[in-house]
């Protein structure tokens, strides 16, 4: 094998692997939506999984191949209901600290192991910050 052939093997083999793979590459870069693109790339590999195994005549290879599409959806579902739940409720977003805190002041203790109490400034949002 010449040198320039390997290039060329291996040119062919990344450009088709990011003609179906890579989504900034393949026709599905065109669907805004970075979730909806996802599913269809999960719906695709389903297809797939299911023609295959229906070629090699496996209703077993079939069956293992559906649930481990399923679970893997499925978990990806909860992920990103996980983080909208928690970008809405928490709002990192918006800076790290603790909106609506209830306590006025903070407990230190002292070299000599007593505690003593530390009043807040009236305009402190809590948590870590300038």
């Amino acid at each position: 094998m010449v040198c320039g052939e390997s290039s060329m093997i291996k040119d062919f083999v990344i450009n088709s692997w990011d003609g179906i793979m890579n989504q900034w590459y393949n026709p599905l870069k065109y669907i805004p939506d970075l979730q909806v693109r996802h599913m269809i790339l999960q719906i695709l590999a389903w297809l797939w999984c299911i023609a295959f195994s229906l070629y090699f005549t496996s209703w077993f290879v079939f069956g293992v191949t559906v649930v481990a599409h399923f679970v893997l959806i499925a978990a990806i579902v909860v992920t990103v209901a996980t983080f909208r739940i928690s970008e809405n409720v928490y709002r990192f977003k918006e800076g790290y600290h603790s909106m609506g805190r209830a306590r006025g002041s903070v407990l230190y203790r002292g070299k000599d192991g007593t505690v003593y109490k530390v009043p807040l400034p009236p305009g402190d949002p809590g948590g870590e910050h300038d």
